[in-house]
């Protein structure tokens, strides 16, 4: 069965206008039979997002369950469409992450926990991902581009072990996304070791892996977040997989899919 478990939707602000019927309606021709709808929650309140466009803001975030239950109710009979956030793990932020989940948590079908934001000194955070300049503060701020892999997956490390209560996302997100500039900043070290790391920790709690899509499309990745050797062993590891297009646009459903298709034979 082709599912999707991780597309944004109108309410991100960092991407497209599609609505969710032109996310929809693509999904059917692409032959979705399930999609989940994992908009980015909105970050904690005392948290001030280094972007100003990562999350959903907070306001809309009633209106964005009520549009997913209408959409649930119109195509019920063409696929089968699940309620998601994609979580921010922001490290010294879990309560008010905790607070978030536990009043979200009832209405969510699915839900993904992700690193976007990392802290690479005790009054400053950055979004890793945003730009190469932003990742070249990272690197600034950490002293090498090795120590900003290693606070990367520190980082997803602790997303995984931390307390955010019953309603915690059972699904990790994009675990590689730190080599989305990789050939900006090309590596002179094997981050393998790193990743496997991360996922006999996930296998140990129970998580599921999102083998997302997005990386083939970004011109300095050209690559599966993790990579589909990394994804078939965690497969092997018994680690549940599943695809996630991660799209931002109606166009980039579907996006490696066929590829994922093939590692699951």
């Amino acid at each position: 069965m082709v599912k999707d478990g991780h597309i944004h939707t109108p309410y991100c602000p960092h991407g497209s206008a599609d609505t969710l019927k032109h996310y929809i309606e693509q999904a059917i021709r692409l032959g979705y039979r399930q999609m989940t709808f994992t908009e980015h929650a909105p970050l904690p309140p005392s948290f001030t997002d280094p972007t100003g466009d990562s999350a959903m803001a907070g306001r809309h975030l009633e209106k964005y369950f009520a549009d997913i239950t209408r959409v649930k109710e119109a195509y019920k009979n063409e696929l089968t469409i699940w309620t998601g956030l994609e979580v921010d793990y922001i490290a010294g932020f879990e309560e008010e992450t905790k607070a978030l989940l536990n009043c979200c948590g009832p209405l969510l079908d699915d839900a993904i926990l992700s690193v976007h934001f990392l802290k690479p000194s005790p009054e400053q955070y950055i979004c890793m991902d945003a730009s190469p300049d932003a990742f070249e503060q990272v690197i600034a701020a950490t002293g090498s581009l090795e120590a900003v892999y290693s606070l990367y997956y520190q980082t997803v490390l602790a997303s995984i072990a931390a307390d955010l209560g019953p309603y915690k996302p059972k699904r990790i997100g994009h675990i590689s996304l730190v080599r989305k500039f990789q050939t900006l900043f090309p590596r002179s070290f094997d981050d393998e070791a790193l990743l496997y790391r991360v996922l006999e920790r996930m296998k140990q709690h129970g998580y599921a892996l999102d083998v997302n899509g997005a990386g083939l499309a970004k011109p300095y990745c050209n690559e599966f977040y993790p990579p589909l050797h990394i994804a078939k062993q965690a497969g092997e590891m018994g680690i549940p997989l599943f695809y996630g297009s991660d799209a931002h646009s109606a166009s980039d459903l579907g996006r490696g899919l066929e590829d994922f298709l093939r590692l699951e034979e």
